[in-house]
């Protein structure tokens, strides 16, 4: 990725699809050039949890509310220390931030970190075109020298592809760091992070839970040298078919018999753990709109999504694996994609969406409850 953080208006930027479909508009952010995989956000709001969440690691994300940006950027809400997006594309980006907690524009904040993006382009267009044809590689380019399209189009084809992508050490913490529990700590928990977003040990510290937050690369030895009454495996972002360690290392967690809990990425990786494969879905799951129903209730949630990849698990019965039989425990009713797995002989459980609510509805706060009553159970 190439970029320059000199001021964007009026600077001509392409958008160039692998398929060789392209859309002009103007450099908005950094100018320069970037590639990663288009994948359209179905939110309305919460462009700021969006943009520093680790998940979204090398993607190139298409906004589809038209107007972005009208409320700023603050100090209180990023969800990492970075952004992590590969580039950012928007259809009417605001011309002046309005907000009482805003500190400067999302423009500026993007030029800041050298993000690459473009604006002014038919966002609705280029999102119906990835329901379409599926989420690909992309490329944005802006500057004054832009070169021809059909340069273009090669730079985007020589880019990696998403499948076979082993992304989740490349955002993880190097070190292993404390979440301490707010109130009264009752529980110890250790959190592989694989592109843990920051509101998630705090949900769990709301609990009283103290949260030791370890490396992508944490052995079970690592694991279990912090005493934990729980293990929680983050959301993330790459290809779980690519995360082998992290699979043998939750397979050891379930030998053990210790609860565990698994959100998004790690959804994925108890999928694998219990025998599942895994599939590339043909756009993804994307916005703080989505609905998903728990089975064990028959409760409705609206929740907050980022997930390219899915479990492939059977919904109509439970499945005998080698740590005891499993189930779906949720969908979504947009495509019955598996959204849950529950294992029924040991607890153990996990959710494909973001039940941190950061952006999002806060339907699927109970889950970090349900952990808790797992690991209440346990120790009685």
């Amino acid at each position: 990725m190439t970029t320059s953080t000199r001021g964007t208006e009026k600077v001509p930027a392409v958008l160039v699809l692998e398929d060789g479909r392209s859309f002009h508009g103007r450099a908005y952010g950094a100018v320069g050039s970037t590639f990663g995989e288009a994948v359209f956000s179905t939110g309305m709001t919460g462009y700021q949890e969006t943009l520093t969440d680790p998940s979204y690691h090398r993607q190139v994300v298409v906004m589809t509310a038209p107007h972005v940006g009208n409320t700023g950027v603050n100090d209180e809400d990023p969800e990492s220390a970075r952004i992590w997006v590969a580039g950012y594309v928007v259809r009417d980006p605001a011309r002046i931030p309005s907000n009482w907690r805003s500190r400067r524009s999302l423009d500026e904040e993007l030029r800041a970190q050298g993000v690459v993006g473009i604006c002014g382009i038919d966002t609705r267009a280029l999102t119906r075109h990835l329901r379409e044809r599926g989420a690909m590689r992309v490329g944005i380019f802006s500057g004054n020298a832009l070169p021809d399209e059909g340069t273009m189009l090669a730079e985007v084809r020589r880019a990696p592809e998403m499948t076979g992508a082993d992304l989740s050490a490349e955002v993880a913490t190097k070190e292993t760091y404390v979440v301490p529990a707010i109130g009264e700590k009752r529980f110890t928990v250790a959190a592989i992070d694989l592109g843990i977003k920051g509101m998630t040990p705090h949900r769990m510290a709301e609990r009283g839970i103290e949260v030791h937050v370890l490396p992508a690369t944490a052995t079970i030895d690592d694991v279990y040298a912090v005493a934990p009454d729980g293990v929680f495996f983050s959301n993330g972002p790459g290809d779980p078919a690519t995360a082998d360690h992290p699979v043998s290392v939750m397979r050891g967690v379930l030998e053990r018999g210790t609860p565990l809990f698994g959100i998004c990425f790690g959804n994925q990786i108890l999928g694998r753990a219990l025998g599942f494969g895994t599939y590339k879905l043909k756009y993804g799951h994307r916005g703080i709109n989505q609905p998903v129903q728990d089975r064990t209730t028959g409760k409705v949630e609206v929740t907050a999504h980022n997930h390219g990849f899915a479990v492939d698990a059977p919904l109509d019965k439970a499945t005998d694996t080698p740590y005891g039989r499993v189930e779906v425990s949720h969908v979504c009713l947009n495509d019955n994609v598996v959204e849950g797995l529950q294992l029924l002989d040991q607890p153990a459980f996990s959710v494909q969406y973001h039940p941190e609510a950061a952006a999002g509805p806060h339907d699927a706060a109970y889950l970090f409850d349900r952990f808790v009553s797992l690991m209440e159970g346990q120790r009685a």
